[in-house]
């Protein structure tokens, strides 16, 4: 938990895939510097990693990539979301603020204290978040320069049971949710989506999870930036919380493969465009 490991990777995919298999919460990874202005105990810690952490989906990413017939690139966090949260805004436009979970916690998934009043997480963000962000741009920037095209896909999971922390866990919590944003999901990639997972028992849209993760600087701006957030109830491949990973991760693996598969191809330096 405590080791000091890279902050991310940018595993290579082929050099004509636009897809960017994104996975930003499955590490427990704790660095001791930042584990030091963490209040709970060793016990307390290991509880709250179990529910926040988004167990096995790097390797649920990594089993897809090998699967698909054209490789997808792989953003993957190297450390817990509890260092900072990527995907958050870091500054007042995020709404988990209300709950103490901007892009760095103060608040765990019970509402308890994690770190103490009055912490500053600049630091933080200073070290984890702003270099996190600048690759992720980059390899957006990549992707449009190589295909003219990017596919950011984000891979999470969720708990069976709400948490206290969830600002509208008390909608459906289908197997899969699919989040989505009006600017940069276009239907043809829903739909592939919905297609793929169509036979894990449900496929929901924007519950109880919404959104997807775009780097600031495409957001809203650039629609050849399309992006789409796949959630997985954790029942569906895994003991929670934070238990092993059962049969169920492999036919997920497969189903997101066929999802990558089925996304339109474009040459490089193509402009392309959605069906």
């Amino acid at each position: 938990m405590n080791r000091s490991p890279d902050s991310f990777r940018l595993l290579p995919g082929s050099g004509t895939s636009p897809v960017i298999l994104h996975v930003p919460h499955s590490s427990r990874v704790v660095p001791e510097p930042v584990r030091d202005g963490i209040v709970l105990d060793g016990g307390e810690l290991g509880q709250e990693l179990d529910h926040i952490t988004d167990s096995h989906t790097a390797d649920i990413a990594a089993a897809a990539a090998a699967l698909c017939a054209v490789t997808p690139w792989q953003f993957v966090n190297g450390l817990s979301r509890l260092v900072v949260d990527p995907e958050r805004f870091p500054d007042e436009r995020e709404e988990m603020l209300a709950a103490g979970m901007g892009a760095v916690y103060t608040r765990t998934t019970r509402g308890e204290r994690l770190r103490p009043d009055g912490f500053d997480g600049r630091p933080l963000i200073d070290r984890y978040f702003h270099p996190y962000a600048d690759a992720m741009t980059k390899a957006v920037e990549d992707r449009l320069r190589a295909v003219g095209r990017a596919v950011i896909i984000d891979v999470h999971s969720y708990p069976t049971e709400p948490l206290p922390y969830e600002l509208h866990g008390d909608g459906p919590r289908p197997p899969i949710c699919l989040g989505t944003d009006p600017f940069h999901t276009p239907a043809g990639l829903l739909s592939s989506a919905e297609k793929a997972f169509a036979g894990f028992g449900g496929v929901g849209l924007d519950t109880p999870f919404a959104g997807t993760y775009v780097p600031l600087k495409y957001y809203g701006e650039d629609d050849r930036v399309g992006a789409l957030m796949v959630e997985i109830r954790r029942d569906t491949y895994m003991s929670e919380p934070g238990g092993p990973a059962g049969p169920g991760l492999d036919a997920l693996a497969a189903s997101l493969a066929d999802l990558v598969d089925g996304l339109p191809s474009w040459g490089a330096g193509g402009r392309g465009r959605w069906p």
